[in-house]
């Protein structure tokens, strides 16, 4: 990522547990990029550059709310006119709840398509046209996008933005852009650990996985470091689930050995 610079919406710490965004601005100016932290809360993401630049990297904080339309044509600018340059994207901010599809007010079901699917929608239309050829985007959605159960508001969002990760991809394509999305599993970061999530439950959250492991928001971050550089430079608008390989709820014995033909 030498030499790119990126922009991470809701890159900012606000706990003791990392964030996906976080993890993103981390692990993508470990690897050479300038990263534009922009979170609604100053403090939050001045302790993310702060870390970042204690690393040796380079990074700004770029304060805005990102459901506000005007406010992401502003932080785009910001970025450019600070960092002279934007090349890097990844919708990140997220807001969710067990909100179902016909037991919330029109107010709240507004707010939940404004943060997950309005908020990545503004960020990108407006970087747009100030991306080079060669630039990438990656949207964070989540697994239950794609998972049947009860409807809920934040599934019908993050559906959204994973069919506009591909119209993008679609659109952006003759101009060099690549847009990808990455389906976030049940990983245990910020987001859970502001829960009332007990050790049992995720104890169940582990044992549901295939590889029978806890993911992090440091697994969220590698992959997107993947989707954003050059390695993926053929990738474009694909949905990348990472969650510890399918949902694995029965019992299975290991394979140690197999049968021999004739």
């Amino acid at each position: 990522m030498t030499g790119r610079t990126a922009l991470v919406t809701g890159g900012g710490q606000n706990t003791s547990y990392p964030g996906v965004g976080y993890a993103i601005c981390r692990v993508l100016a470990r690897h050479g990029a300038r990263v534009a932290v922009l979170d609604r809360n100053e403090e939050a993401a001045g302790r993310t550059v702060k870390l970042i630049a204690e690393e040796g990297g380079e990074a700004i904080s770029v304060v805005a709310d990102v459901t506000d339309d005007r406010a992401c044509a502003g932080a785009v600018a910001e970025v450019v006119g600070r960092l002279g340059a934007l090349d890097t994207v990844v919708n990140n901010v997220a807001a969710g709840d067990r909100s179902g599809l016909f037991d919330t007010t029109p107010e709240h079901y507004d707010r939940l398509m404004d943060v997950n699917l309005k908020s990545a929608w503004s960020i990108t239309r407006h970087a747009v046209p100030v991306l080079p050829r060669g630039s990438s985007i990656v949207n964070i959605s989540s697994v239950g996008a794609r998972r049947r159960g009860p409807g809920l508001i934040y599934c019908v969002a993050k559906a959204g933005l994973e069919n506009m990760t591909e119209g993008a991809a679609t659109t952006l394509g003759p101009q060099g852009i690549r847009v990808n999305c990455i389906a976030v599993g049940a990983i245990y970061g910020a987001f859970a650990a502001k829960g009332s999530m007990t050790r049992e439950m995720r104890e169940q959250r582990r044992e549901g996985t295939s590889l029978k492991s806890e993911g992090t928001s440091w697994d969220i971050a590698h992959a997107a470091l993947f989707l954003l550089s050059d390695r993926a430079r053929w990738i474009s608008g694909h949905i990348l689930p990472v969650e510890g390989g399918p949902p694995h709820r029965y019992s299975v014995e290991p394979v140690t050995s197999v049968p021999m033909g004739e």
